[in-house]
C-alpha cells in the first residue's frame, strides 16, 4: 500500500498550535508584558524628573519659575511620546509574530492613512498647536491662563494642571476641570507670566479734593508696601496713576502695583479693603453709584 506524503507547502507553524503556543505565542505574551513593564518605568522615570525640577520651587504652582514650567510640559511631552513609540513598535511585532508581511499590510495602510487623513483633520490641527505651544513657551503646567472663546469652545480661565500635544487641561477657580483641544485655542493670555499688575480703580464724587485724595491713596500704597504681608506679593510700591476718567458725577482715579504672577487679585483685594477703610477714616465718600461705596478693581 503506498503511503501518500502531503506537500511540504501545505505545513505552516500556524498547523502545528503546540510549536507555536511554545515559540510565536510566548513571544507575544513577552512583548507586550515588556511593553507594560517599561510603559510603568517611564512613568516611574517621568515623575521623578518632575519631582527633580519641582524641588527648590516655591510650593504655590503660580509663582513657579518659566523654565521649571516649561521644563515640567516637556517632560511630559517627552513621556508620552515615548510610550506611544513604545507601543506602535510592540503592535508591528506581534503582527509580525501572527505570519502576517508587513508588504500585504501597505496597501490597506495606505488606504487607512488617506481616510485617517481626512477624517482626523483636527486631531492634526490640535497635535500641531500643541507642538506650537510648548516649542514656543506660550504656557505651561502651573500658569493660570484665560482662554478666550470660539465657535466650537466656550472658553476658560484656570490653572493649567496638564500640557500634551492634543490637549490643555485646566482647573477653573470654581474647582471644575475644563479639558480643551489645543487646535481650538485661537487667543490665550498668559496672567501669570514672570509677573502681573492689580489694577484698582477708586470712583469718586466729582466734588472731591483731587490732590488730598492722590495724597491719601499714595499713602496706603506706601503703608501697604512697608506691611510684610504685603511686600511679599508686590514688586515695587503701588503708584497712583492719577484720573483715569470723567463721568457725570463722578471722577475716577487709578491705583496699579506690579506683583507676583497670579497674585494680582489677592493684592487687588487687599489694596481694596485698606483704600476704602482710608477713605472712610478722612470722610471721603466714594461715589454713590459703586457698589456699598467701595472701590472696584480690574486685575
Amino acid at each position: 500500500m503506498e503511503r501518500i506524503a502531503l506537500p511540504a507547502a501545505d505545513i505552516t507553524p500556524l498547523d502545528d498550535l503546540d510549536v507555536w503556543i511554545r515559540g510565536e505565542l510566548l513571544e507575544i505574551v513577552l512583548l507586550i508584558l515588556g511593553s507594560v513593564l517599561l510603559g510603568r518605568f517611564i512613568g516611574w522615570f517621568r515623575d521623578r524628573l518632575l519631582r527633580r525640577i519641582a524641588e527648590g520651587q516655591d510650593e504655590d504652582a503660580l509663582v513657579r519659575s518659566e523654565t521649571s514650567k516649561h521644563r515640567r510640559a516637556v517632560v511630559q511631552i517627552l513621556a508620552w511620546s515615548a510610550v506611544v513609540l513604545m507601543w506602535t513598535i510592540t503592535a508591528a511585532l506581534v503582527v509580525h509574530r501572527f505570519g502576517i508581511p508587513f508588504a500585504s499590510l501597505a496597501a490597506p495602510l495606505a488606504a487607512g492613512g488617506v481616510a485617517l487623513g481626512l477624517g482626523a483633520q483636527r486631531l492634526v490641527s490640535d497635535l500641531i498647536g500643541g507642538g506650537f505651544i510648548i516649542a514656543e513657551r506660550q504656557y505651561g503646567v502651573g500658569d493660570l491662563i484665560d482662554i478666550a472663546p470660539t465657535p466650537n469652545t466656550a472658553g476658560a480661565t484656570g490653572t493649567v494642571e496638564d500640557v500634551t500635544l492634543r490637549i490643555t487641561r485646566l482647573r477653573t477657580a470654581g474647582g471644575e476641570r475644563v479639558i480643551i483641544p489645543n487646535g481650538q485655542i485661537v487667543q490665550v493670555t498668559n496672567l501669570s507670566s514672570d509677573w502681573a499688575r492689580a489694577v484698582v480703580d477708586v470712583p469718586l464724587q466729582l466734588g472731591t479734593d483731587l490732590g488730598q485724595a492722590t495724597e491719601l491713596l499714595r499713602e496706603v500704597g506706601a503703608a501697604a508696601y512697608a506691611d510684610d504681608e504685603v511686600r511679599q506679593l508686590l514688586l515695587d510700591e503701588p503708584s497712583v496713576m492719577g484720573v483715569e476718567r470723567f463721568e457725570a458725577d463722578e471722577v475716577t482715579l487709578r491705583v496699579v502695583a506690579r506683583t507676583l504672577p497670579g497674585k494680582q487679585f489677592e493684592v487687588a483685594r487687599l489694596l481694596r479693603v485698606r483704600i476704602a477703610q482710608a477713605l472712610q477714616q478722612a470722610g471721603m465718600s466714594s461715589s454713590p453709584d459703586s457698589a456699598a461705596g467701595t472701590p472696584t478693581a480690574d486685575a
